[in-house]
């Protein structure tokens, strides 16, 4: 069994934007610029973004933090989002989510500049990438792809199963995995709420990305011998025995499963990390068609 290490990969591309930023500023052109906007002050948002700021500074990009009380107005928020689509300084921003309630997340990402949409969920980036045209691929999504690659884990001709239909990961990871990409050409199969013997189809699958956010919900008996397992999933299940009060679980049941697995990510320190990494990646693009 290998295990897909998200936080040194992670690591090692951050170190690679490092130079490629010391090399910009050696040749006298601009370090690319990411700007965040977070709303509210829900913790794992606060944390996430936070992480994406220092990750700015490790790499040497310039970045920007906008925190705005949970009471601003949808308006207020397209005014603050309209100043950074036409701020030249800035190369690519997020829109931290989930927002608050009285806020329509869709009319928000809609707002934002496809050129500077470096979290890839702009229809426009969207349908390029479903078109295999060069754009900003979803972060989660193409942080898997480069795991896959860089481990050398064999995708072409293989039977993908994808359990759970988000247009964050689910969705969009079908997509890629069937195009002609190195780590792609494979068949795949989405699955979802509704689907009929999941077990019988995961038990098929030659590699497994379970994305539905339901604790430890894929086990060993679901997976055959050499699979290989992404787990997307994060969530907090209480635990009296650590000193937090709960531990971080992710959506495969890694006792059981790991086994059986060839290749397999873990939970915390698998694909998370490499998230940011590909967010970092997504925004030196955005900097090098803008100003390049």
């Amino acid at each position: 069994m290998t295990i897909l290490d998200g936080k040194q990969t992670s690591t090692n591309i951050k170190n690679e934007l490092k130079e490629e930023v010391q090399l910009r500023k050696e040749k006298g052109l601009k370090a690319p610029h990411l700007a965040a906007v977070i709303v509210g002050n829900d913790g794992a948002s606060m944390t996430y973004v936070s992480s994406k700021v220092k990750a700015c500074d490790f790499v040497g990009y310039d970045s920007t933090l906008i925190e705005l009380p949970s009471e601003t107005t949808e308006e207020e928020l397209l005014n603050q989002i309209s100043d950074l689509n036409n701020n030249p300084d800035i190369d690519g921003f997020i829109v931290q989510l989930p927002l608050p309630k009285h806020i329509d997340e869709q009319k928000v990402l809609l707002a934002v500049d496809p050129d500077k949409d470096v979290d890839g969920f702009h229809p426009t980036n969207v349908g390029k990438m479903t078109l295999n045209l060069s754009t900003f691929l979803p972060a989660t999504p193409y942080g898997i792809l480069e795991l896959l690659e860089r481990y050398e884990v064999e995708t072409s001709g293989k039977n993908v199963v994808v359990i759970g239909r988000s247009h964050i990961v689910g969705s969009p990871m079908s997509i890629l995995m069937s195009q002609k990409r190195p780590a792609g050409n494979a068949t795949v199969t989405i699955t979802h709420s509704r689907t009929k013997n999941l077990t019988e189809i995961t038990r098929e699958a030659d590699i497994i990305v379970a994305a539905l956010g339901k604790a430890e919900f894929l086990t060993g008996d679901m997976v055959k011998d050499g699979v290989t397992i992404i787990d997307v999933g994060i969530t907090r299940v209480e635990d009296a025995s650590k000193k937090r009060g709960y531990r971080l679980a992710g959506d495969v049941d890694f006792a059981s499963v790991s086994p059986k697995a060839e290749f397999i990510t873990p939970v915390p320190g698998g694909v998370g990390p490499m998230t940011i990494a590909m967010l970092l990646k997504n925004t030196m693009l955005a900097c090098q068609r803008r100003n390049d």
